[in-house]
């Protein structure tokens, strides 16, 4: 198999987090691409039809792709357990939540590369802002019990999300108000599948 990436991607490393916290790295071989919305990388293109990274290209079946469903298949694969039947829709809601901040965050970020000055929306950027600001706020006063305990899929989307959000807006300072979520932040950077994948 291999997986077809962009190392800033947070999309990409919650795979890659994924291959080193389940022991696949062995079996997966990275493959980087560089890629971008206006001009997708043929490689991705022969994987997933909407050019969009990541994608797990399998040998016994089709490229599979969008991150959430790779990072189920490899769960599955490793017999990992990261993503317990025991409050199963409790995870996949903060999954999708911290999603939503990947979203928001690399829609800014295209916004402002990818468009002419003139052509840029202050307003849909802070708009965009909005929907990543209060998302954190949300992890932060409502799903900290859910960040506790053994490692999950939600803890590295949520590690994730926060770490591209360090990456292109750290001008925006998502900590104040947010300490919980940042001292739990703090120590999930600190593992050695997240130093591994640090695009920085």
């Amino acid at each position: 198999m291999h997986l077809i990436m962009s190392p800033p991607s947070p999309y990409a490393r919650k795979c890659r987090v994924m291959l080193r916290e389940t022991g696949l790295i062995e079996r997966v071989e990275e493959v980087q691409v560089s890629s971008s919305p206006l001009k997708s990388a043929a490689e991705i293109l022969a994987a997933n039809p909407t050019g969009k990274i990541p994608a797990l290209v399998r040998a016994d079946g089709p490229a599979i792709y969008d991150s959430r469903v790779i990072t189920r298949y490899l769960d599955d694969q490793a017999d990992a357990g990261l993503y317990p039947a025991r409050s199963l829709y409790e995870l996949l809601t903060l999954e999708a939540t911290a999603d939503a901040i990947m979203d928001a965050t690399v829609g800014m970020v295209y916004e402002t590369r990818l468009r002419p000055d003139t052509q840029q929306s202050p307003e849909w950027l802070e708009a965009q802002w909005g929907k990543a600001e209060r998302a954190i706020a949300a992890i932060n006063s409502r799903w900290m019990s859910h960040l506790t305990g053994p490692l999950n899929a939600a803890h590295i989307a949520v590690g994730c999300a926060l770490a591209y959000v360090d990456l292109r807006h750290g001008h925006r300072n998502w900590r104040a108000g947010n300490e919980t979520l940042a001292n739990w932040q703090a120590e999930f950077a600190a593992r050695p599948s997240m130093v591994d994948t640090n695009p920085a």
